[in-house]
Parts: C-alpha cells; structure tokens; sequence
C-alpha cells in the first residue's frame, strides 16, 4: 500500500531548511545562504542584460508569403525587405548587409 504525502509548499520550506539545518549544521548555514543569494543575483542581473538586448534590437518585420527554396532566396527576400540592393553581390556579402543593417538599425520604419 502506498500513501501518498500531502504537504503543500510551506511544509517543503520547513521541511528543506530542518534538512539544511542537520547537513550543514548552524555554522555553515549563513554563509550557504549568502552564496546562494549572490547566484540568485548574479542570476537576475544576467536575465536583465539580455533582455534589454534583446529589446534593443530593431524588429524587422519580415512577412514571408511563400516558402524560399534555397539559401540565396532567403538571402535575397531579407535583402528586399530591408531595402538592401543585392544586385551582383555575393552571399557573403550580402549577409554582412544585412547584418550591418539589423545591428545599425537605421530602417526607416523604426525611425518614425
């Protein structure tokens, strides 16, 4: 026969920290909890330069109305939609445009 626990989430608290408590011992314990708050904050303040990167970049809204069939079609629809004359240019080129653009962000649509 199996009984199942029923113990909500203050009760793994309590239960977590007693554990803490005879593994580590009361010496031990404040100095686990203050690494332990410097990875939480070294955590949150990771998260927050990432997302404002992320929300730095300039969204580029790309409506794809078909399905592109090889690499140098994906390049030349990015190209287009970003205004990029591509012309006689190679792919590698043409990716460092696109790069130089995305990253600048100097499209007409973000300015106004």
């Amino acid at each position: 026969m199996m009984y199942p626990l029923n113990i909500l989430g203050s009760e793994w608290i309590i239960i977590i920290f007693v554990a803490l408590m005879a593994l580590l011992g009361t010496n031990k314990l404040p100095e686990v909890t203050r690494r332990l708050g410097k990875a939480v904050g070294e955590y949150n303040k990771t998260k927050n330069e990432i997302q404002s990167q992320i929300s730095g970049t300039p969204n580029a809204n790309i409506n794809v109305t078909s399905p592109v069939q090889n690499e140098r079609q994906k390049l030349e629809f990015m190209a287009k939609s970003l205004g990029i004359d591509f012309a006689s240019k190679t792919d590698d080129e043409i990716r460092k445009m696109i790069a130089e653009k995305m990253s600048t962000g100097t499209d007409s649509k973000d300015r106004e």
